[in-house]
C-alpha cells in the first residue's frame, strides 16, 4: 500500500458505533484509500482491521456504507503490481462534502 495510514493516525478515528447517531450525510471522513475508479471513505475503526465507511467500486451510482477490512484494502493489487493508494483528510470531511458519496 502506497502512502499507508500511520497507527497514531489510526489511533485518532472514531471508533465502531461511536458516531452510529450522526446522519450519514455528516458522518466525518477521516481517509480515503483509492486505486483506479475504486474508492473507500473511511469514518471510524475497530482498532485492529474493520472499518465503517462508504464505498464504490467502478460505478458512483452504487456505493454504499458498510465494513471494510484493512487487511483486505492493503492486498488489492492491479496487475502489473499497482497498490491501493491513501490520503488523508485533516481536519476531517464531512459525507456531503465529497462528491463521491451520493447521500440519497
Amino acid at each position: 500500500m502506497w502512502n499507508e495510514s500511520t497507527k497514531e493516525q489510526l489511533a485518532n478515528l472514531p471508533k465502531l458505533c461511536e458516531t452510529e447517531k450522526v446522519p450519514l450525510k455528516d458522518k466525518p471522513i477521516y481517509i480515503h484509500f483509492f486505486i483506479g475508479d475504486c474508492d473507500w471513505f473511511i469514518s471510524e475503526y475497530d482498532g485492529e482491521d474493520l472499518f465503517f465507511g462508504y464505498a464504490t467500486l467502478g460505478d458512483q451510482n452504487f456505493g454504499e456504507w458498510g465494513y471494510i477490512s484493512f487487511t483486505e484494502l492493503k492486498n488489492i493489487r492491479i496487475p502489473p503490481g499497482i497498490h491501493i493508494d491513501c490520503e488523508l483528510f485533516a481536519p476531517p470531511l464531512r459525507a456531503s462534502e465529497i462528491v463521491e458519496i451520493r447521500i440519497r
